[in-house]
């Protein structure tokens, strides 16, 4: 499964199905991203799409027991937070202008880039 070469997430997820990196992930993101992906595609395909993440060794899943409730601008947007934390994630990729909040807050630490500086730090280290 593969993205069009000029979606700013084809380096990502390449990097990803290649094994090179870990997306951390809850059973609440996965449940929004089934959500997502079933709107923007056929069911079969979202299916194997799905599949296509759920079965990779570099997926990390946790289940955060602990709500930090950091962004208050969009809770929703808080699952990810949860999980960055409690999955020991190094960062959040998102343009979301909600985690900015994030840059502020010391404790707990959360760094966050935007998909196109991670994608440029991915490139840089090729």
């Amino acid at each position: 499964m593969s993205l069009p070469s000029k979606s700013p997430y084809h380096q990502i997820w390449t990097e990803f199905l290649n094994g090179d990196l870990e997306i951390c992930v809850s059973p609440e993101i996965l449940l929004e991203y089934e959500e997502i992906v079933s709107q923007k595609i056929s069911s079969r395909m979202a299916t194997i799409l799905m599949e296509a993440l759920t079965n990779r060794p570099n997926l990390v899943r946790t289940t955060p027991t602990w709500r930090f409730n950091l962004i208050t601008q969009d809770p929703d947007d808080n699952k990810f937070v949860d999980c960055a934390i409690c999955g020991m994630a190094e960062y959040i990729v998102s343009n979301d202008r909600h985690f900015d909040i994030l840059k502020s807050i010391d404790f707990p630490l959360v760094s966050v880039r935007s998909i196109q500086e991670f994608s440029k730090e991915l490139a840089d280290e090729m």
